[in-house]
């Protein structure tokens, strides 16, 4: 048995579309209440649990008489509105029969990259927990728009687990585990554990998912593996019909281990939550100082500034030699005071003009190396 599942109290799970849909589009209940069935027995036992569920775009396929996904937004946002309604019922229908109550939350990047709707998402999110319901999140697909989009649920899963503080997450697909190179393929086999990158060395991994409903591939589960356990958070990777026996803690699926100590939530969110709003690039002095030393940035060090940003918004710092980005963090300057600062040293603008011009461009407080 897994210990990392059996004693995990605060479980978020996430599901992709092909694992509850038909490749014709429409929801496919027996899967649905399979699911139900394996999150459901654990929630009635006082586990908290979230569920993070693709699926609404594949779900107003059938309804909307569309032969397959759509490729233009506002179509996807069509079948998202029609079939959004058609999965959270059928999900309240389901978790009824374990006496659980669900609550519906649509969430687009911004919800969790702004500070702000980071908080607001949180409390929600707690405050269902504590009124012993289960959260089912989606992106808001209805609404969102190629600025706004995860693209995949694998990430929100991810940044999901951080915002809650999960003990574990599962991601479920329609691959039952990782392997080391094409599961159809005879050499392949399933990788049980990982403890740390090195396991991952000689992994191939695929890009595209074997149904025609679904968004996210192998790579898409790697990335958000790597933001979970980078937050001390486990993670088993399986198909949807193991899910009884993964949370069970059976031996199915790929288990990755967490890193042993949590890092802070503020940095956390600042490298995975965040996108930047535009970036600084450092002359090699100010590179070492950031990335060696744990400097923060000063003016002196900054060669040219791009994006429109203001006081407060999240900053790429870029190695200007090499087009890399070292750091992230929050500026203390609007863009447009930036260029009659850059090269000037601290005490030379306090002097020239005033010592409100005597600060870091980025304090190593609000700076998260990448």
């Amino acid at each position: 048995m897994r210990e990392q599942v059996t004693g995990a109290r605060r479980i978020v799970v996430k599901v992709g579309s092909s694992s509850l849909t038909t490749a014709a589009g429409g929801i496919d209940e027996r899967r649905v209440d399979a699911l139900v069935d394996a999150i459901g027995g654990l929630a009635a036992q006082g586990r908290e649990m979230v569920l993070v569920s693709s699926g609404a775009i594949a779900a107003g396929l059938a309804p909307l008489k569309l032969p397959r996904r759509p490729r233009d937004l506002a179509t996807q946002q069509a079948a998202a509105s029609v079939g959004q309604g058609l999965l959270i019922g059928r999900y309240a229908a389901g978790f009824a029969r374990h006496g659980v109550t669900v609550g519906q939350i649509l969430l687009t990047v911004d919800d969790v990259t702004r500070r702000a709707h980071y908080r607001n998402a949180y409390r929600t999110l707690r405050k269902l927990l504590d009124l012993g319901a289960l959260p089912i999140v989606n992106e808001n697909d209805t609404v969102a728009t190629e600025e706004i989009r995860f693209g995949d649920n694998d990430r929100l899963a991810a940044l999901v687990a951080a915002l809650v503080q999960a003990d574990l997450l599962v991601l479920l697909s329609d691959v039952d585990a990782l392997y080391t190179g094409d599961p159809s393929s005879p050499a392949a086999r399933r990788i049980t554990v990982v403890r740390d990158e090195a396991d991952l060395a000689d992994v191939s991994v695929g890009t595209a998912g074997k149904s025609g409903v679904g968004t996210g591939g192998m790579v898409t589960k790697v990335e958000a593996v790597r933001i979970a356990t980078g937050f001390g958070i486990p993670v088993v990777l399986t198909a949807a019909p193991l899910a009884a026996a993964a949370l069970a803690g059976d031996d199915v699926g790929t288990l990755f281990h967490a890193v042993e100590h949590r890092p802070a939530a503020r940095l956390f969110w600042l490298a995975h939550a965040t996108s930047p709003r535009g970036r600084l690039h450092l002359d090699p002095g100010a590179v070492a100082a950031v990335v060696a030393r744990r400097k923060s940035l000063l003016p002196a060090g900054i060669t040219a500034v791009d994006g429109s940003f203001v006081s407060g918004d999240p900053v790429d710092l870029v190695d200007a030699g090499s087009g890399t980005s070292v750091a992230r963090g929050l500026v203390n300057y609007d863009a447009v005071e930036l260029p009659a600062l850059l090269g000037r040293s601290t005490p030379e603008l306090a002097a020239a003009l005033g010592p409100g011009y005597e600060r870091e461009v980025v304090h190593r407080d609000d700076l998260v190396l990448l």
